[in-house]
């Protein structure tokens, strides 16, 4: 056998175990394992490359060198991965700084906002100030000058006041009306003594402080009650004469004609009573008295329609309606005894 290639092959086995012992250090120093690929993955598995003996050794340092590029090509990798993420991390805070700048911007422009609204209503509350004071300087002058006006009209009542505080001023007016109180209270027991209003079983006249008192109001129907009958007392009289009640339906031409006289002169005591009352006391009737002692009439002012117009014809125009007087006698006559009782209803009626 040929000794050459028998000591071809044992010179290069020193540079394989030295490479692969430099790619372990690199392959431990980097962290990286070894991984079985398939064949179909390989490139160039399907068609490998055979290399002679005699190129062997070349092709050896040629993988060598390559296998120290891909190492520092690794390295450089690596290092240019460390300094992208170095740069990305400094991004990413740049980044997150821009958004907190753009949003001090969007605050700093919405506070600018808010000041110059504020700054504009502060200018119109300023203005509706200086309008204010200018009426309220308008107003003190005219206040001044109705201070001044007022203090010119006290000065010109002061003497009219003195005037009234004297003897012909507030003092004596009031000295008058007490004592038209006092003439209007002696004149009323002028008319109590006139007519004096006591107890029918009292034989002494006593006068009663009024005349109101003595008679009860009744229905249309009736006549004038005494008090007393309705509370269980003695009757009241007027002069000895006692109203007695009398019923319209019992009322007839056989009726005791003696009862309806004295009913008559005591209603013709009360109208005139009544109206010498009204006259001191300066008190308007609302149903005027036409006075005829046991004749006397009650006047009512009643509406009157316009005869012209019949009663069933209906108009759009109101009717001309004018006012009219009616008399009803304070007395009863004959079988109508209604218009009296009607005429009882307004007498109670009177103010």
């Amino acid at each position: 056998m040929d000794p050459g290639p028998s000591s071809a092959s044992a010179d290069p086995s020193p540079p394989e175990e030295e490479e692969e012992e430099e790619e372990e250090e690199r392959d431990s120093s980097t962290g990286s394992t070894w991984v079985v690929v398939p064949g179909s993955e390989v490139l160039g598995a399907d068609a490998p490359k055979v290399v002679g003996w005699e190129e062997l050794q070349q092709e050896l340092a040629r993988l060598w060198s390559l296998s120290a590029a891909l190492a520092a090509a690794r390295d450089r990798k690596a290092g240019l991965a460390a300094r992208l993420e170095s740069a990305l991390e400094a991004r990413k805070a740049v980044l997150q700084q821009d958004n907190e700048l753009a949003e001090m911007r969007q605050r700093l422009q919405s506070h600018a906002d808010f000041m110059g609204e504020l700054r504009m209503q502060t200018k119109e509350v300023s203005a509706n100030v200086e309008d204010r004071r200018e009426q309220l300087c308008v107003k003190i002058r005219t206040l001044t000058v109705a201070d001044k006006t007022v203090g010119a009209a006290q000065s010109k009542l002061q003497e009219p006041c003195k005037l009234l505080s004297g003897e012909r001023g507030h003092g004596r007016l009031k000295g008058l009306e007490r004592m038209l109180r006092m003439r209007q209270q002696y004149m009323i027991g002028q008319v109590a003594q006139i007519y004096p209003v006591r107890p029918l079983n009292e034989q002494s006249p006593i006068v009663k402080p009024g005349l109101n008192s003595s008679i009860t109001r009744t229905g249309v129907g009736e006549a004038l009650l005494p008090n007393g009958s309705q509370n269980g007392q003695a009757p009241l009289a007027i002069l000895g004469l006692q109203l007695s009640k009398l019923s319209i339906k019992k009322t007839s031409y056989f009726s005791d004609k003696t009862e309806i006289q004295k009913s008559a002169t005591l209603l013709g005591y009360v109208a005139h009573a009544v109206s010498l009352i009204a006259s001191y006391l300066d008190v308007p009737l609302r149903y005027p008295l036409r006075l005829g002692g046991s004749h006397s009439y009650i006047v009512d002012h009643a509406p009157s329609v316009d005869p012209s117009i019949a009663p069933g014809v209906s108009s759009s125009t109101p009717s001309s309606t004018s006012m009219r007087t009616m008399e009803f006698p304070l007395f009863f006559e004959g079988q109508e005894t209604t218009r009296s009782a009607y005429a009882v209803f307004l007498l109670n009626k009177q103010p």
